[in-house]
């Protein structure tokens, strides 16, 4: 089954990591999901003081939650069952600065047409 991992992690925390040590072990997790069948990095979003959120008619600059965790950006996986896409969740860097969201991918049924 295909997985969608959710990055949410504490900006400040991870900005107080070491960031030699941070971006070496996001290198070794990056070469683990490009070996690994069906996964791939994903992409890393900007923070989200930048980000814009749109509700019906109102517009809204971020940050727009009221939590220390943010939507940081996302990878995929496949994976067996569950416990083998928690397996790759706990190894995200990421993970110990925040949590990480695991989504299976909606497979459709049937004729879409």
């Amino acid at each position: 089954m295909r997985y969608m991992m959710l990055i949410h992690h504490d900006d400040a925390a991870m900005a107080a990591a070491d960031q030699k040590q941070l971006w070496g072990d996001y290198a070794a997790f990056n070469e683990a999901l490009g070996k690994a069948n069906g996964a791939s990095s994903g992409e890393r979003l900007e923070p989200a003081k930048g980000g814009t959120i749109v509700r019906n008619n109102d517009v809204l600059d971020g940050p727009y939650a009221d939590t220390k965790e943010q939507f940081a950006g996302y990878f995929f996986v496949e994976a067996a069952d569950l416990d083998e896409a928690v397996a790759w969740a706990r190894r995200c860097p990421s993970s110990r600065f925040g949590s990480i969201e695991i989504r299976p991918v909606h497979v459709p049924k049937g004729d879409w047409k």
